[in-house]
């Protein structure tokens, strides 16, 4: 037996592996395991993680013009209903409910004066709410899903995060005047255009596009906001949510005053799929919100990716979603909600939104610009709903 014993203690490790284990692994295979995919996962895979998360959006390759589709998406993906010439006219999936119940008085009896064109308009925003949701409505976790999000089937949510009495009762609303700056708006891809962008003209992408949201942001509305327009996905989009960090970094340390960052993006659809809705007479571009919860359905949490603010940027996403259901119906596709984390952990009210596709016009894309500003301005300064 003392033979027996000491034989098993010599061979007890062989190359750093114990023997017993490869006789008897079952028992402890998960301890060893679970420490061991953590640190291969957070060291020697981040960058594979990076792109992924890069490449967790549909976008349309600028070069080739073809849509390249999130994973998990070849049957489906953010645009899969949302292919209407007017959301208005048909069911679209990917709107917020309104549409089919308000077939009339859906807009106001009295419009604002709006022009088609969306820059130098005078879109002011509706003196009152076209629709209104019951609070035991929103707080029923299944018509919250139902009607406000979509899912993407990579990830996962359940009612201890999206909770309409806690989303609504977070303050959003701004703690400063304009006196120093308040929101920063930047884009991520900056290489993104539409149907009838000129090539090498920034001014018709999404960068132009969040200029004319600073200017009605600034000139309408008061507001202190700092347009960056760095790039980060030219030559390189795998890797532009890690390219645009440092300098998202570097603008937020110079201006702590900051208190809200917009992502501003545009979405790839397939071709046919129209975005578009019709709000006080005007066409435009629909917008939708994306929020990354730094969880995958497959692995869980992704601790390496953390994120302390996701409540907050549900919250912000969900306000400001309500606040134009009400205002706008169908201006908005429902919340999407997908894994990894989009840069969005620097700061509690961040928000990233895709205007409309490569399908929709520049134009389309600018008349969007009054009501999103509209329905922000009503979430950062008036009371909380």
């Amino acid at each position: 037996m003392l033979i027996l014993t000491a034989l098993l203690a010599a061979l007890y490790f062989v190359d750093g592996f114990s023997v017993i284990e490869q006789f008897f692994p079952v028992g402890m295979y998960q301890e060893n395991h679970g420490s061991y995919q953590t640190q291969v996962e957070s060291e020697l895979s981040y960058e594979f993680i990076l792109a992924k998360e890069a490449a967790d959006e549909n976008y349309v390759d600028e070069e080739t013009g073809e849509l390249v589709l999130a994973e998990g998406e070849a049957q489906g993906g953010s645009d899969q209903a949302a292919s209407s010439e007017s959301s208005g006219s048909t069911a679209d999936e990917n709107s917020l409910p309104g549409n089919t119940f308000l077939e009339e008085g859906l807009f106001l009896s009295e419009p604002n004066t709006t022009e088609e064109s969306g820059t130098g308009s005078s879109f002011r925003g509706t003196p009152g709410k076209t629709v209104t949701y019951a609070r035991e409505k929103l707080n029923d976790f299944d018509y919250l899903i139902q009607n406000f999000y979509q899912v993407d089937n990579t990830t996962t949510i359940n009612g201890s995060q999206l909770n309409a009495d806690a989303l609504l009762g977070k303050d959003m609303r701004l703690s400063h005047d304009a006196s120093t700056p308040q929101i920063l708006i930047y884009h991520t891809h900056s290489q993104e255009g539409y149907a009838d962008s000129i090539p090498q003209d920034a001014s018709t992408t999404v960068v132009g596009v969040g200029d004319y949201l600073t200017k009605i942001l600034t000139e309408q509305y008061g507001l202190n906001v700092i347009h960056h327009k760095g790039q980060y996905d030219v030559g390189d989009r795998d890797h532009a949510y890690s390219n645009a960090e440092p300098d998202l970094k570097k603008v937020l340390s110079e201006n702590p005053s900051i208190e809200v960052v917009i992502d501003l993006h545009r979405d790839g659809v397939r071709e046919g799929t129209r975005l578009v809705t019709e709000q006080n007479g005007v066409s435009m571009a629909q917008v939708m919100f994306f929020n990354g919860l730094s969880r995958t359905t497959k692995t869980g949490d992704i601790d390496y990716l953390y994120n302390p603010y996701i409540a907050e940027n549900l919250a912000l996403s969900f306000q400001v979603q309500l606040k134009a259901a009400e205002y706008y119906p169908g201006f908005t596709r429902r919340i999407y909600l997908k894994g990894y984390r989009y840069n969005m952990h620097f700061c509690p009210k961040t928000m990233l939104i895709e205007v409309g596709a490569q399908t929709n016009t520049v134009q389309e894309a600018m008349n969007a610009m009054a009501p999103l500003a509209d329905v922000l301005y009503k979430v950062l300064t008036g009371p909380i709903t």
